[in-house]
């Protein structure tokens, strides 16, 4: 059975353990996803299962989008059929909205439905999100620059990044030196999260901490390999 899922994050509260412990979570609506594509060595050069999350309108798909997930009447397929060639199998489901592979997390067939229960008995797992977006930021919020002085001849450069150069040798600025620019909208994964519960009527993840991106960003979920 495939061992991951595509959710939303939802938002952070907190629940109280067994024994009284309040712990903070961030509530993830797993699944339902539908198997759109499994991808095979033989055919793809590697093995992994697609999955989309969350229905799009019609009128907002685009046709490929529609042909991505049933099965379109159209002339190339009209001779494709009439060639023999076998096409292949469609989910026959809505549009998604969010689709991602998933490889080496188990098996699946196109059009299976895959819910929050395929993570009831895993104990951790890895969020993959992605971060806000913050645009251009300099150095005191991208990096937590101190920032300089607000005395000793210091005007009006109280939060520049100072001098990054160095003397004559070698005159240059070194590579990856820490400067203003874009901040967030990166790839994320958290990892080694604690399962604290599985919800199946309502279809609900809770994992103790924080996780990537903002409330109803799109997450990966799957479980984690970190062994400690």
């Amino acid at each position: 059975m495939l061992k991951g899922i595509l959710g939303r994050k939802v938002g952070m509260t907190q629940v109280y353990l067994e024994d009284g412990t309040a712990v903070p979570v961030t509530v993830i609506e797993a699944g339902p996803c539908h198997v759109l594509q499994v991808r095979t060595q033989e055919r793809d050069g590697y093995d992994a299962v697609q999955l989309g999350f969350g229905d799009k309108f019609r009128r907002l798909a685009s046709r490929s989008e529609r042909g991505h997930v049933a099965q379109l009447e159209s002339k190339r397929a009209k001779r494709l059929q009439a060639a023999g060639v076998q096409l292949p199998a469609k989910a026959g489901c809505e549009p998604k909205k969010f689709v991602r592979e998933l490889r080496g997390l188990g098996e699946a067939e196109v059009g299976a439905e895959v819910k929050v229960d395929v993570l009831a008995d895993v104990q951790s797992v890895d969020v993959i999100g992605t971060t806000k977006g913050r645009g251009t930021a300099g150095v005191i919020k991208r990096h937590g620059f101190k920032g300089q002085r607000a005395t000793h001849g210091v005007k009006k450069v109280h939060r520049q990044t100072g001098t990054t150069g160095c003397r004559s040798f070698p005159g240059r600025v070194f590579k990856g030196l820490k400067m203003g620019g874009r901040y967030g909208n990166e790839r994320v994964t958290a990892r080694n999260l604690k399962v604290v519960r599985v919800d199946l009527e309502n279809n609900l993840l809770l994992v103790r901490g924080a996780v990537p991106g903002p409330a109803g960003g799109m997450v990966v979920v799957r479980p984690t390999n970190v062994v400690r």
